[in-house]
């Protein structure tokens, strides 16, 4: 777990294309895509937590299987009232396999939370609470 806090904060955000979205929000900053094979699920709870501090608003996206991931850290940030939902979007993408098959639809979720108005005194509470860990620790 530590591990993957360290890896959160070491993380340097960058300017990255993604998705063919009409409405012109191809360098969404803030954007976090989840896949629920490659990392585990608190490393998208702490990033976008770090979204959050940086941008105040995160949005999650995922297809398929990976849905269940996405809406289980949106309910942990809310959970732990740290994010609000802003909004909720359902659609389906056609997906097709590297060998260029038939193409076969896909569910796909996109969730923006934005940070509550306790989010900082939470944040800073909880930095806290980890520094006073590890000075019992050390």
């Amino acid at each position: 777990m530590e591990a993957v806090t360290e890896g959160v904060n070491n993380l340097s955000i960058t300017d990255s294309a993604s998705g063919n979205n009409n409405n012109n929000n191809y360098n969404k900053k803030n954007r976090i895509q989840v896949s629920n094979t490659k990392k585990p699920l608190f490393f998208y709870v702490n990033l976008a937590k770090r979204y959050m501090q940086q941008h105040n608003e995160v949005e999650l996206s995922a297809l398929g299987m990976a849905i269940a991931t996405v809406v289980t850290v949106a309910e942990i940030l809310k959970n732990n009232g740290l994010a609000l939902e802003k909004k909720i979007m359902t659609s389906t993408v056609d997906m097709r396999e590297e060998n260029g098959g038939r193409p076969s639809p896909k569910a796909k979720i996109e969730i923006v939370l934005e940070k509550t108005e306790k989010f900082d005194e939470l944040m800073a509470a909880a930095a806290a609470e980890e520094a006073a860990e590890n000075e019992e620790q050390s």
